[in-house]
């Protein structure tokens, strides 16, 4: 793998880490649970980490019972691979697995890039049937199975919950709205300081943040810092995972996010307000940034506010 691309997913890495251990997770997790009953996981964008959640409380007994059968295990993990790369194509994915459960995942994105999944369901649309369960138990292989891993697989197959469709897709509608708020989550948390970092860079990112409408050349930076240009460069991307251009760029796109949201205020005026040089050069970084224009950011969110 190339140095920069390993590079990158080394910063994805710790801000999927960063996101899961913060509180805002943590209590819309709790919240969403409490509220609609049903389990509430933020995975890993890699498909080849996918496992069962370590929380028992974020488990569905049969899925859990499903997964001591080898084969079903392998076909688990297959349809959660297949929910996954639909959802980082075409957004919110709902899939049902070979037993007749259906699954939900939500992308969570730095700009353009996913850095980890909402993920929800391991519940059936309409109260199972025992004909059902034996179609299913069918597909796993009777005969492979003992008579207490058939009754383990039949009590926790009839004891899980049916959820309506209609309220279902409700639900998920509160989910993708709480993956939009992380993602913008996920863009602070890239830039803020953690306080663990050297003080040469806890000197160099305040000097940044106090003048990010600025022209900010290396050489200035690195003697704010104290260093020379080539420590600081590696000490730089060490701390933050990036170089000192994307995180002035992330600083500025971040401000210039919230500009944008007055509507009396054009587009070429937040370019300039917020230190780039150029209109055109303010499009580039911010569809590099976010993924689309600022033009379609603003149509977006005000859109949201409005309805």
């Amino acid at each position: 793998m190339p140095a920069t691309i390993h590079a990158h997913k080394s910063f994805e890495n710790s801000l999927f880490d960063r996101i899961l251990q913060s509180d805002r997770f943590k209590i819309y997790q709790d919240a969403f649970r409490l509220t609609t009953g049903l389990p509430l996981r933020l995975v890993s964008a890699d498909p080849d980490h996918w496992c069962l959640d370590d929380q028992t409380i974020n488990r569905s007994p049969f899925c859990e019972a499903l997964n001591l059968c080898g084969g079903a295990y392998t076909a688990c993990r297959e349809t959660n691979r297949r929910l996954m790369r639909e959802a980082e194509a075409n957004g919110p994915s709902t899939c049902s697995c070979f037993a007749g459960l259906c699954a939900t995942a939500v992308p969570v994105k730095m700009g353009a890039s996913v850095v980890g999944f909402l993920k929800t369901g391991q519940v059936f649309t309409k109260i199972p049937s025992e004909a059902q369960f034996t179609e299913m138990l069918g597909s796993l292989g009777r005969k492979t199975l003992s008579a207490a891993s058939i009754s383990q697989l039949k009590t926790a197959y009839m004891s899980t919950r049916a959820v309506e469709p209609q309220r279902y897709d409700s639900m998920v509608t509160l989910l993708q709205t709480f993956a939009e708020q992380l993602s913008e989550h996920a863009e602070s948390l890239a830039i803020i300081e953690e306080g663990s970092e050297p003080a040469a860079i806890a000197r160099a990112r305040k000097f940044i943040h106090s003048n990010v409408d600025q022209p900010l050349p290396l050489g200035q930076v690195a003697r704010e810092a104290g260093l020379s240009e080539s420590h600081f460069c590696r000490l730089f991307k060490e701390s933050t995972g990036l170089t000192l251009t994307d995180y002035v760029n992330r600083c500025r796109i971040d401000w210039a996010k919230r500009e944008l949201l007055r509507p009396e205020v054009r587009i070429s005026e937040i370019a300039f307000l917020v230190g780039y040089q150029s209109l055109s050069q303010f499009n580039r970084s911010f569809a590099r940034v976010v993924g689309f224009s600022p033009t379609q950011y603003r149509r977006q969110r005000l859109d949201r506010a409005a309805s």
